[in-house]
């Protein structure tokens, strides 16, 4: 028997996937969309708190008043994590498990568990408490409000200061890649409507950013401020170094401003020469002579550099061509536990 149902929202229902499609298959669509609430949680190295992270999400959604169903994306963990999962699942008939074939990264398996949500609202999270899970109604509280997307932002950033620095040219490069305002306030922690999963349904790249492909769908964002909690166990897998990278991508694979950059650069360097060619016509009409090789190697390396630069960014967009190209996919599923009719619902 399912959880208690009671919807003070009743959304409308929405295109979405059948249950026993969704884990290993492309989306396929389904005429109705159960009202309720989907949490989808990425798990990597994570079999110390997972049991806590689920106690604490189980005793809030129970009193969310909807349908609920968790889903665990373990992106090849190390250590026992899916063997973690798998009693979950055994334990809470509303748990449900994923097992990806490898470590795809985080934004991969989230898209992977956002397309095997059932119900009609999704909510993304970490699986290190940092995201306090008391903190869902809130989120939920202003999706009501008849926004598409609501985050919850970090009310201060409890990192150094140089993985700051690197977060916020990440979201700097996000808001750029969004086109949306409230790019600079994006995070992990989220909630949306599942029917704007409709507008990414046939998205297979290996370059994955959920917060652009969220974008497709809609422009109704908004943001709470909420307060994270300390990293209990571990250490953040985005350091500085990870967080560059990822800016790159999100710029070269879902925006085409560094390409503007190149051409206005391209225009510049067009005025900056032929400022020089009258400079150096100039003084040879008025002196008949001209600066001689420090003058010339100088012009000639920095229009070589510009040069180069402009190349190295026409070859980062023909890199992500070549490999969408080759067909790689965001991730490959191993083995699946709680999708299917051996996993009994339990009644909360």
């Amino acid at each position: 028997m399912e959880n208690a149902v009671h919807n003070p929202t009743p959304l409308s229902p929405h295109l979405g996937l059948q249950e026993q499609d969704l884990p290993g298959s492309p989306a396929v669509h389904d005429p109705t969309l159960t009202p309720g609430l989907s949490v989808v949680i990425p798990v990597y190295n994570s079999e110390i708190i997972l049991p806590e992270l689920v106690s604490r999400l189980l005793a809030v959604l129970a009193d969310v008043g909807r349908r609920f169903e968790v889903v665990l994306v373990n992106d090849g963990s190390r250590d026992q994590s899916w063997s973690v999962i798998a009693e979950l699942v055994l334990k809470h008939g509303v748990v449900r498990g994923i097992n990806l074939m490898r470590n795809y990264g985080q934004q991969s398996a989230l898209l992977r568990g956002i397309r095997a949500a059932r119900y009609d609202v999704i909510v993304t999270m970490d699986d290190d408490l940092q995201h306090p899970p008391e903190a869902i109604p809130q989120l939920l509280t202003k999706l009501a409000e008849g926004y598409d997307v609501v985050y919850g932002t970090p009310v201060q950033e409890q990192h150094g200061i140089w993985r700051n620095v690197a977060s916020r040219a990440t979201k700097l490069a996000l808001q750029s890649a969004m086109g949306v305002a409230t790019g600079r306030q994006a995070s992990a922690f989220r909630a949306f409507r599942t029917e704007v999963r409709r507008a990414f349904a046939n998205y297979n790249s290996s370059y994955v950013a959920i917060d652009v492909l969220l974008t497709w769908g809609t422009t109704l964002f908004a943001a709470v401020p909420v307060r994270y909690a300390s990293r209990r166990t571990g250490v953040s897998g985005y350091g500085f170094k990870k967080l560059v990278a990822n800016a790159i991508n999100l710029l070269t694979g879902f925006s085409v401003l560094p390409l503007r950059f190149a051409s206005l650069m391209g225009c510049f360097f067009a005025c900056f020469g032929g400022l020089l060619l009258c400079y150096v016509v100039g003084r040879f009409l008025l002196q008949g002579s001209v600066p001689g090789f420090p003058f010339l190697a100088s012009a000639i390396a920095l229009f070589s550099g510009a040069q180069l630069l402009t190349l190295g960014i026409i070859g980062e967009y023909l890199a992500r061509l070549h490999f969408r190209s080759m067909g790689r996919p965001y991730s490959v599923v191993r083995t699946t536990a709680g999708f299917y009719a051996d996993a009994p619902e339990e009644q909360q």
